[in-house]
């Protein structure tokens, strides 16, 4: 991914930029031919290693190129929206802002403890706090042992993240402030996340 300088973000910020928007984009390479699955992954920390886990349905000819892949890709997508040029002082062109985040690495099929473990970590960060959430151990074994054979489970081992914000900082500070004030009136909700994240990064503007 192409990241000018002053775009980047760093570790920690891109690590938390795939916490907080799970949704991602898995895209490896068969023979060839680049192959993408839309999927929920499970970002997890140990020490200076971070892995993401997750599964995809056991008809998803993907699988064969999860085993032993050193070449796996994950696409992480933050807030996003378009910026108009009708909102400079001086003459311009639109342009998009967004948070994305590439994290590449070596992928493993995973079975057995380890897939329950997964599975049971994605229950409870989306459950356990519902109602009536349907946890791991809230459903009966036979349910959980057949829907686990319609999956397979994997874990990558993250080698190397690129994370990029463009959040308008080329814009001056009058510019800045007003794109913040036109995306915070918007009734989208990405617009608003871009201003927030805007906001935190010239707070003595506001």
């Amino acid at each position: 991914m192409y990241i000018p300088k002053l775009y980047r973000l760093d570790r920690d910020e891109a690590v938390q930029i795939m916490k907080w928007y799970p949704f991602a984009i898995l895209v490896t390479v068969d023979r060839g031919t680049p192959i993408a699955t839309h999927i929920p992954v499970e970002i997890r920390e140990a020490g200076d290693k971070i892995f993401a886990l997750g599964h995809i349905a056991y008809g998803n000819a993907q699988k064969h190129t999860i085993p032993h892949n050193d070449k796996v890709l994950l696409i992480f997508q933050g807030p996003h929206t378009y910026i108009s040029s009708s909102w400079y002082e001086a003459e311009n062109v639109p342009t998009w802002d967004y948070v994305a985040v590439h994290a590449y690495g070596t992928s493993r099929v995973i079975s057995g403890h380890e897939l329950e473990d997964h599975l049971s970590a994605l229950l409870e960060r989306y459950e356990s706090n519902r109602p009536n959430g349907r946890r791991w151990d809230t459903l009966s074994c036979e349910l959980l042992q057949g829907q686990m054979k319609g999956i397979v489970a994997f874990q990558i081992e993250i080698t190397a993240i690129e994370g990029s914000a463009k959040l308008s900082q080329n814009r001056n500070d009058r510019d800045y402030k007003t794109i913040v004030g036109k995306l915070e009136e918007s009734g989208e909700e990405n617009a608003r996340h871009v201003a927030e994240w805007m906001r935190g990064r010239r707070p003595h503007l506001f």
